[in-house]
């Protein structure tokens, strides 16, 4: 598994736009506002009917219930239902927005994705400056439900595709299948799959006082039962229709399937919706086995832990003993830095969008001296400092005459430190961009790693002067 960075900028919205609708389980009015979001921000949810508008990331570590429908919830702040919304995020290929609502659910709409298409087109996709990472899977990673026979698979894939087979035991729906091999087709092939239900379940809802903002126009409803008269008159005043009848295909009422596969299609933008919440794009092949909101987040959850990991361990694959990009003489040549305050010694790899250099802590560093001598342990500003010197070959190496500049620290931003690097230690940094250089600013995520592991990291931010 790796976590790499593309050479495909973000993307987000260029304008706010508006949708107006009914909350499906809670039937309340609810406005929904798309707005442009920052780079690396991803999808954030925004309640303003709540006193300071709390902020809740679309974040699979903050699913809490999944029985009819996805629902997070962070310090006592819930998003119920979010799966459609952030699908259709996902189909168009946006990275980063903010959902604005005033209830704790998105509208309905017709139960599928579409409107929520439409609007994001009307507002317009642009491109940002960063640059958007992906999962990219390596191995097949998998997880499975014994209670409900649920299963995904990831496999390696040059691409995102998803496929999903459902088998609902029934004669009236019986097994469908569905897939998409692009996710740029998510909005002809997929967005208008609507939800479903089966007759049962609607009678159980209603009984609980759920779906008061259903309506037939907005869940396909298959009756997998007999309709005696009674129930026939609930489901007519219950959804405030003069008349109730099933047609052939045994769907209630007169709405007419999209697709003959519909179902299998909406399980599909569900799961979509649903990995979402992994905050990361997935390079990979899903194959889901009668997916369902549970296992679609567990795996989103398990999806998540190992990108955290991966985040955190990956090391640098580097031979320490070859023949270095650059020794330390030549790194002289391009940082102005020098003893006792030099602290990098090779760079092994050095592209447009990263570097990766090393350092050997010997015992002989000047910082030791002072630095609890009796049990001598470099001090995390100076890993944080040869982190920044490493960067700054990176962004030196974007000017014909680097000995002719200076690299300034602009900004710090969550810097963490993992573990003691002590003498005989070697560290290895790697730094790479977030967002292109630009006017000899650069902007990086570093990390340094001593004995295969992390022990410090920062989001850091320089820009480089010519000396007068």
């Amino acid at each position: 598994m790796a976590i790499i960075k593309t050479e495909t900028k973000q993307k987000t919205i260029e304008k706010e736009v508006t949708l107006k609708g009914v909350g499906l389980h809670t039937g309340a009015d609810v406005t929904l506002v798309f707005k442009p979001g920052a780079e690396n921000s991803g999808f954030l949810f925004e309640r303003i009917d709540l006193e300071g508008s709390p902020k809740i990331e679309a974040d699979a570590n903050y699913v809490t219930n999944t029985q009819r429908g996805t629902c997070l919830e962070r310090n006592g702040v819930t998003i119920q239902t979010c799966e459609h919304v952030l699908a259709a995020l996902v189909g168009l290929d946006i990275d980063n927005a903010i959902i604005e609502l005033n209830a704790s659910e998105p509208p309905i709409m017709d139960g599928s994705s579409k409107f929520f298409v439409e609007a994001l087109e009307k507002a317009g996709v642009v491109e940002q400056d960063a640059l958007r990472e992906e999962y990219v899977v390596t191995e097949v990673i998998s997880y499975s439900d014994e209670e409900t026979g649920s299963e995904i698979i990831l496999m390696p894939s040059n691409s995102y595709q998803v496929t999903t087979m459902v088998d609902f035991g029934t004669k009236v729906l019986g097994t469908q299948n569905a897939t998409l091999n692009n996710i740029l087709d998510f909005k002809s092939e997929i967005a208008n799959a609507r939800t479903f239900s089966f007759l049962h379940e609607i009678e159980m809802l209603l009984e609980n006082g759920l779906i008061k903002g259903g309506d037939l126009n907005n869940a396909i409803v298959y009756v997998d039962k007999e309709l005696s008269s009674e129930t026939m008159e609930k489901l007519r005043i219950a959804f405030n229709k003069e008349e109730i009848a099933v047609k052939q295909n045994g769907i209630l009422d007169n709405l007419t399937l999209h697709h003959p596969n519909e179902a299998a299609r909406h399980k599909l933008l569900d799961v979509i919706g649903d990995l979402a919440l992994v905050g990361t794009r997935i390079r990979g092949k899903v194959i889901a086995n009668k997916p369902g909101h549970f296992v679609n987040t567990q795996f989103a959850k398990k999806i998540s832990k190992l990108i955290k990991n991966e985040r955190r361990n990956n090391v640098p694959q580097i031979d320490l003993n070859s023949a270095p990009l650059m020794d330390v003489n030549q790194i002289m040549d391009m940082l102005p830095h020098r003893q006792p305050f030099l602290l990098l010694d090779k760079v092994f790899e050095l592209t447009e969008n990263h570097v990766i250099g090393m350092k050997n802590v010997t015992m002989n560093e000047e910082f030791f001296k002072g630095h609890f001598p009796g049990q001598p342990v470099m001090p995390g500003v100076l890993i944080v400092e040869a982190m920044a010197q490493t960067g700054g070959i990176l962004v030196l190496s974007t000017v014909p005459d680097p000995e002719n500049y200076l690299t300034f620290f602009m900004k710090m931003d969550n810097v963490k430190f993992k573990q003691k690097v002590v003498p005989g230690d070697t560290l290895i940094f790697k730094c790479s961009l977030i967002t292109p250089i630009r006017r000899g600013i650069c902007h990086m995520q570093g990390y340094a790693y001593a004995n295969g592991k992390l022990c410090a990291e920062a989001e850091l931010m320089a820009q480089i002067s010519k000396v007068k």
